[in-house]
């Protein structure tokens, strides 16, 4: 573990190679994180409760627990930005990366400026919460958002979104009835310019939906809109 130089954070990563895990240290510690690695799945996992990284860099191919079932476990106890790697370039590898709850996904080989850059490029757009005119909260039957406290809840339960489903939810319940696209979606999602299929944009909705309707395969709030993208209910079809 590097000493850290400023207020910035730990970053965990899970990468086995450990020249390439090093190279990536070395480039986040320049810019003012600190670094934990973890080489298998087992240490991934241990590392994580022990220094609760504000993000997490994640190989694929890891002995012992892989990157899928490690994502898809920190995703269960946590909401930290991951990034994952590979060296699998497959489009159904990296939907399937975001649907488990990852945030970005790079392929090995990549410019480890380029990785630093996504970091900070990610911690940035999850870091910030846009508040919509005077901090109103949002509410439709029995789901309400609250964008002063940053939370969502269901009849009354808090649920736990990643920071794009979140995204996703509030600009659709400010807008009820409106038709947003895919690309819209995207513009509100990835602000950064970071180049993302538009299929992501469905694979976020049905987590979302998976969390929020009662019945994912007929939902009540997020109304698809075939051909065109998504838009929130306000309240005329029933």
């Amino acid at each position: 573990m590097s000493i850290p130089n400023t207020n910035r954070g730990t970053i965990l990563i899970a990468e086995d190679d450990r020249t390439t895990s090093s190279l990536v240290a070395a480039y986040l510690e320049r810019e003012g994180f600190s670094t934990v690695a973890a080489y298998d799945g087992p240490q991934c996992l241990a590392s994580f409760q022990e220094c609760m990284p504000v993000f997490v860099i994640l190989d694929i191919m890891l002995p012992g627990i892989d990157g899928w079932d490690l994502c898809r476990t920190l995703r269960k106890i946590s909401d930290v930005p991951i990034l994952m790697l590979t060296a699998r370039e497959e489009e159904i590898d990296r939907v399937m990366g975001l649907a488990l709850g990852a945030d970005d996904y790079v392929v090995k080989p990549f410019s480890i400026r380029e990785l630093v850059e996504r970091v900070k490029a990610i911690l940035r757009r999850t870091r910030t919460v846009v508040s919509p005119a005077g901090g109103e909260i949002s509410s439709f039957g029995g789901l309400m958002l609250d964008p002063v406290k940053h939370t969502v809840t269901l009849n009354g339960r808090r649920l736990t979104l990643t920071s794009l489903e979140y995204k996703l939810l509030q600009a659709l319940m400010n807008s009820p009835g409106r038709l947003f696209s895919r690309d819209e979606l995207l513009d509100i999602c990835y602000q950064d310019g970071i180049d993302v299929i538009d299929r992501v944009i469905d694979v976020h909705i049905g987590k979302l939906r998976q969390k929020i309707e009662a019945d994912p395969s007929k939902p009540q709030y997020i109304l698809t809109v075939r051909g065109y993208g998504y838009r929130f209910s306000d309240g005329s079809e029933s």
